[in-house]
């Protein structure tokens, strides 16, 4: 079982940075691949970028790539996402997940979901 829970978003003006944080309970986190995704208001929850258990693999979406960046801490059961250069478009809801994905953009392929940390970016 793990419990995750998201910190960091915000309203930030377009062009600036946010650092988001997720926070893991349970001592078999650093088993679990993870992801973060997002949903914008009217539409799907959509992939954002993954991360392999042990760090060394990243997935990013086409959409965020050279923007964002996923890294985990297994010592202190933690995983992050900074986004610079955010545009309006990247605003929405983003949630951490846990998993252990055969398929990283796959929602379907994750087990544990955090209730979410709200990014607002005006233009």
């Amino acid at each position: 079982q793990v419990q995750l829970v998201e910190s960091g978003g915000g309203l930030v003006q377009a062009g600036g940075s946010l650092r988001l944080s997720c926070a893991a309970s349970g001592r078999t986190f650093s088993t679990y691949g993870m992801g973060w995704f997002r949903q914008a208001p009217g539409k799907e929850r959509e992939f954002v970028a993954a991360i392999s258990w042990n760090g060394y693999s990243t997935y990013y979406a086409d959409s965020v790539k050279g923007r964002f960046t996923i890294s985990r801490d297994n010592a202190k059961n933690a995983v992050y996402l900074r986004a610079n250069s955010l545009k309006p478009e990247d605003t929405a809801v983003y949630y951490c997940a846990a998993g252990r994905p055969l398929r990283a953009e796959l929602v379907a392929a994750y087990d544990y979901w955090g209730q979410g940390t709200q990014v607002t970016v005006s233009s």
